[in-house]
């Protein structure tokens, strides 16, 4: 049967909207109030999260009470895949010192476990412990130190498999990964040559066949908040797309309009430097012609957006 309140909702922090709450997604909308959107927002089911970051403190794992350091146990969460619950009880027993968050992703190949503390260096009670974890886990690693390991951990973007680096970025789910992907590569047709900007490990670089900047792909890696892709290099390009992080993509974004760039998608995560860069692209000639939202992040305040440029 359906729930229509998660068991962990107001004790836990983890989530501000109640995601099986039957008025979830009227809720969730007003947090786009003042963003022009042009379609109908794009809703991702909840339950498939394959990415969350826990905590630990005194001996006790789970997630921070809402607007707290008391850490509220958890060890099964409606909001991520039976892949983490099915060994979350197993992670969330072991020998725990000092404090600090744990990213628990799951990959191809199985789960990776990522501790971030201020305890420089993991105890061997620890490590003993994370050598008998299920066969599920397949790294654990302390501060970018490996613990443990089974196998090299992988994910796939477009029938395209690289190794997932300790703690790099992942679209939370792959549901809404997908979705993310398919409006870009729908809105990218046409284009000759595409710029994947702020490309990450790839979700939009293998599909269209473009030159990522910034961690893999064929172009470069370079630091775009630093070291923006001038204009050119741009120019060989009709089509640009780019997903920053949270800090949007101002000097990037101030490179693009001196450029004849036709056509611009960007993904934010972040609509308020969304429509601070937005502002620099228009004032630079560019016209925006559509703006998607995506519940990429359920259960939080965070939509992504998915806006086209044309110039």
């Amino acid at each position: 049967m359906p729930m229509d309140k998660c068991p962990l909702f107001g004790r836990c922090g983890g989530c501000k909207y109640d995601f099986a709450s039957p008025d979830y997604q009227a809720q969730k909308l007003t947090e786009l109030r003042g963003v022009p959107t042009t379609g109908n927002p794009v809703w991702v089911s909840a339950g498939g999260r394959r990415r969350a970051d826990f905590c630990f403190a005194d001996g006790r794992f789970g997630f921070f009470a809402p607007r707290s350091k008391d850490v509220v146990p958890v060890t099964h969460c409606p909001g991520v895949a039976d892949e983490i619950n099915k060994i979350l009880p197993q992670i969330a027993s072991l020998p725990w010192n000092g404090a600090g968050s744990a990213l628990v992703t799951l990959c191809d190949n199985g789960v990776d476990l990522a501790v971030t503390s201020g305890v420089p260096y993991f105890s061997a009670d620890f490590k003993r412990a994370a050598a008998a974890l299920p066969s599920d886990v397949i790294r654990v690693t302390w501060n970018g130190t490996t613990v443990w390991q089974r196998a090299a951990p992988t994910v796939t973007f477009a029938g395209t498999t690289v190794p997932y680096p300790v703690g790099a970025f992942l679209q939370p789910g792959r549901r809404g990964e997908d979705a993310l992907r398919q409006l870009v590569v729908d809105r990218a047709a046409g284009a000759t040559r595409v710029a994947d900007l702020f490309c990450g490990l790839g979700n939009f670089t293998f599909a269209l066949n473009a030159d990522g900047f910034d961690i893999v792909g064929t172009g470069c890696r370079r630091d775009l908040y630093k070291n923006p892709v001038t204009v050119g290099m741009l120019r060989s390009y009709d089509c640009v797309v780019m997903d920053p992080p949270r800090g949007g993509a101002m000097a990037q974004c101030r490179e693009l309009v001196k450029s004849d760039v036709a056509r611009i998608i960007y993904v934010s995560c972040n609509p308020a430097t969304f429509m601070r860069d937005r502002e620099i692209l228009e004032r630079g000639g560019y016209r925006m012609t559509e703006l998607i939202p995506v519940d990429q992040f359920v259960g939080s305040a965070h939509w992504e957006l998915v806006g086209v440029f044309q110039k």
